[in-house]
């Protein structure tokens, strides 16, 4: 029996010909991530281990964002913690407030993961890389250590789903629509340790940016990894920001899949997860009067350029609902600086929005735009668990930047047609 894409990846960082579903094996590491939370957790555990050095200084990626710019005095301690250990182990790709950004959105900028390589990270949405064609997939924090000072890690080879999409998304429908309504139909557990693997000629009709957010949600779905083919437009992006050396594999024709799942992207409309689950959805359309206090927009999953455009697309000459906070929160500083020259920012603040320096902060509740008990808050992050992004008796209905900016101005959920027609 042939071999899916993330186990052709695994058996080659394992030394192996070949791997099985459910094999345990030990894997070379390309890329070993952490940030401000997990990071000092590992960091701890690993120096009582006296292990004097890291595997290799430029393989180790250490992001302070989710409580920076530091929010008090523990944050600030944990992000001392980060800065101490990358000095005193000559960590190469170490970003301090200015220079960072959301780490899944950092390193793909940065070059630091391409496809064919593999990752892990101590922080879940580290599945994002999987648009590149790589293999990343998120850890505890003891594992992500180990893996820092011996660059491998134990993985049991995952069985696999294949998710073959057709067709051209709608108007205002993009990656995001397609992940919640993938995740609706299989359910937060409908991927549980498995490779949720997509083909199909739809994908062509997918930019990098929506294929990031896809795959930065397979683990709503319960997924090991999520992970897309090598295209035209992946070296395109990949030969931009990086200067390694990539390796394209792709799936034998007689690989072995759980199950085939075909979507019409063409069939697809603007979707929203309502309160607690991402599985909890239902299009727009069918969400009916849903009032809203607070729009986020950004994260790791919907911060980069693409979605801006999009929401800045729907907010031109437009007014925030009166009572309404929209955050704006671009991905990384380039992507921040990208949105300033191209006009972006103005529009967001004359709409009455907000905008801030990268972080992750809104979306776990961490800092900036935290709901206070019976508000809600429509936003493009990627969870909307029990008291997510602030009290437990707050709600957070997860939706797409064309959605969001929509609902900012009419003050419930919407879609943006609705302001074109």
């Amino acid at each position: 029996m042939g071999m899916t894409m993330t186990q052709k990846i695994l058996a080659a960082h394992a030394n192996l010909p070949e791997v099985k579903a459910g094999q345990l094996i030990e894997a070379n590491l390309d890329l070993v991530l952490a940030n401000d939370i997990t990071g000092p957790v590992a960091i701890h555990e690993v120096q009582r281990l006296k292990k004097k050095t890291v595997f290799d200084k430029d393989k180790i990626a250490l992001v302070p964002d989710h409580f920076t710019p530091n929010k008090d005095i523990k944050s600030a301690e944990h992000c001392k913690c980060l800065r101490e250990y990358a000095k005193d182990h000559d960590i190469t790709n170490y970003f301090e407030v200015g220079e960072m950004g959301i780490e899944h959105a950092l390193l793909p900028e940065k070059g630091l993961i391409v496809a064919g390589e593999t990752c892990i990270g101590a922080d879940s949405h580290t599945c994002t890389y999987g648009a590149l064609g790589a293999f990343s997939t998120g850890v505890g924090s003891t594992d992500m250590g180990a893996g820092m000072i011996t660059g491998k890690a134990w993985f049991k080879v995952p069985s696999a789903i294949k998710f073959v999409l057709t067709g051209k998304p709608k108007e205002w429908v993009s990656g995001k629509d397609v992940i919640l309504h993938i995740i609706g139909r299989i359910g937060v557990d409908g991927a549980l340790y498995k490779s949720m693997e997509f083909v199909g000629d739809g994908i062509k009709n997918l930019t990098m940016d929506d294929r990031f957010t896809i795959a930065n949600m397979a683990i709503e779905a319960g997924a090991k990894n999520g992970i897309f083919p090598v295209d035209e437009l992946t070296i395109a992006y990949m030969k931009e920001h990086s200067s390694k050396e990539y390796t394209i594999y792709e799936a034998d024709e007689d690989a072995e899949y759980e199950q085939t799942i075909t979507i019409d992207l063409s069939e697809l409309e603007p979707t929203v997860a309502f309160p607690h689950l991402p599985e909890n959805t239902k299009t727009v359309k069918e969400a009916g009067e849903v009032k809203i206090d607070q729009v986020v927009i950004g994260s790791c999953t919907n911060g980069r350029i693409g979605d801006l455009r999009i929401a800045a697309k729907v907010l031109e000459g437009r007014k925030v609902a009166k009572g309404m906070r929209a955050i704006v929160f671009p991905a990384t500083q380039a992507i921040y600086l990208q949105a300033i020259e191209e006009g972006l920012i103005q529009i967001f603040i004359k709409a009455g929005c907000v905008v801030s320096t990268p972080t992750c902060g809104p979306c776990l509740g961490g800092h900036m735009g935290i709901l206070a008990a019976g508000e809600r808050a429509a936003s493009t992050t990627n969870r909307n668990f029990v008291g997510r992004m602030g009290h437990v008796e707050s709600e957070v209905y997860l939706c797409s930047p064309a959605v969001a900016a929509a609902s900012a101005v009419t003050g419930k959920i919407s879609e943006a047609s609705e302001l074109f027609s």
